[in-house]
């Protein structure tokens, strides 16, 4: 049976339009937690869950490739185990940049046990095109547990 260790909550935005900062294709961190898992019996496994939202100025025809070759305008989510957008990759998923709210649920499991007792997550996102800007609300979200 499983045994609950720790939640977690980083909240960066809670309201809509509450921020306006522009995307660019190098990692932004959008969200961090660490979830004590002191005493864990392996395996851990971790629930993550977020919410993001976008808004571009940039108008759906323009968005669209004229070429098929072009890429799609895109926004991806990154999580890694740890603290820099280079660590362990856990999860990552790629949206169009139209997409106005985007709330996902990734997990990690079989999570060795840290010396430390912690796990830290943190939650990263980038574009590959310019004028989409993270507007609120944000949140990032996890849950571990053990046995």
């Amino acid at each position: 049976m499983p045994i609950f260790l720790d939640a977690r909550t980083s909240q960066n935005a809670s309201y809509s339009d509450s921020i306006s900062v522009q995307l660019t294709d190098t990692p932004q961190l959008v969200g961090q937690i660490g979830l004590i898992v002191t005493g864990a019996v392996s395996p851990i496994r971790v629930q993550l869950e977020w919410t993001l939202s976008l808004q571009s100025n940039v108008g759906i025809a323009a968005a669209v490739p004229a070429a098929p070759q072009q890429a799609f305008p895109s926004v991806t989510i990154a999580i890694v185990r740890g603290t820099l957008s280079t660590d362990t990759l856990v999860y990552s998923v790629s949206y169009n940049a139209i997409t106005q709210v985007i709330s996902d649920v990734a997990s990690d499991y079989n999570v060795p046990v840290p010396n430390s007792g912690q796990l830290t997550y943190t939650m990263f996102v980038s574009t590959n095109t310019t004028g989409i800007f993270r507007v609120g609300p944000e949140s990032f979200n996890g849950a571990a547990y053990s046995g």
